[in-house]
């Protein structure tokens, strides 16, 4: 009998900042708890990452009871509400979606356009704002917070350590940025997984994750280097995009603990079909 098991959980506060190592999380209706639910924009409102900004990979993120805590090189630690109530209206977008987000605060906005030397503004989508997933791979009530797309990434261990081995590099499983890591299952397992039970929480896994440039930036210092995507493009293309890692959505509430069981449920061809 197989023995698949869930060996990392995180969560990113901040869309594209650094995120959480946890060993228990909650998952709620659009994901994992406070999971991207703070965006830096533009002056136009566009949604900002670190494939326009590397250096956004050096900021960090923590969470207290009450506080969202975020540091940076340089920097006095900055520390934000974690339910932020008043602040101006602001319509986002982020790739083809709008969202009505508001603005947390003049003084986080000074402190990330400072660090970042360019203007910005940090914003938080309120709890009442439902933002759909793209009708084409969800049931008509998932929803996400300020994700690319989906409210889950999935990637299992061994995807990441035969890539590691190909490439004879060591890359950490934090350039990927997923939110579920799975153990004891064969390289790329997750491209067959269609639906999937994690402790007592099932997940569906329509779309594979297409890559962009963030899996180059070292988290460490900001750097942007050739690899993985010079590899994925020579083992993992399919129609001019690379992949790695699963999209997933939730079919129920509850909470996720590093160590729970994983039960595969239903699988189909491989996505993408390499």
């Amino acid at each position: 009998m197989t023995n698949f098991v869930l060996s990392e959980l995180y969560i990113y506060p901040v869309k594209s900042l650094a995120g959480i190592r946890m060993t228990s999380w909650i998952v709620v209706a659009t994901g994992f708890k406070y999971d991207r639910k703070w965006m830096l924009i533009d002056a136009d409102g566009q949604f900002l990452s670190q494939r326009r900004l590397p250096r956004m990979a050096l900021i960090k993120t923590a969470l207290t009871d009450s506080e969202l805590i975020l540091s940076a090189p340089g920097m006095d630690d900055l520390s934000l509400p974690l339910e932020p109530t008043t602040g101006d209206i602001i319509n986002s977008t982020i790739w083809h979606d709008q969202v009505d987000t508001i603005a947390v605060s003049a003084e986080a906005d000074a402190w990330f356009s400072r660090f970042l030397v360019v203007d910005c503004r940090l914003v938080y989508q309120p709890d009442g704002v439902i933002r759909p997933v793209n009708p084409d791979f969800s049931n008509p009530e998932d929803q996400t917070a300020l994700s690319d797309g989906f409210p889950f990434l999935l990637v299992s261990e061994n995807s990441l350590v035969a890539l590691n081995q190909v490439m004879q590099l060591d890359l950490a499983m934090a350039r990927f940025r997923p939110n579920l890591v799975i153990s004891g299952c064969d390289a790329y397992a997750e491209d067959f997984w269609r639906q999937i039970t994690i402790g007592n929480i099932g997940f569906r896994l329509p779309k594979p994750c297409s890559r962009c440039s963030v899996p180059t930036i070292d988290p460490a210092n900001g750097k942007t280097g050739k690899e993985p995507l010079t590899t994925l493009n020579r083992l993992r293309k399919w129609q001019n995009k690379v992949y790695f890692g699963q999209n997933a959505l939730h079919d129920g509430l509850g909470t996720l603990s590093v160590g729970d069981s994983v039960q595969i449920n239903l699988t189909g061809t491989q996505q993408p079909p390499l």
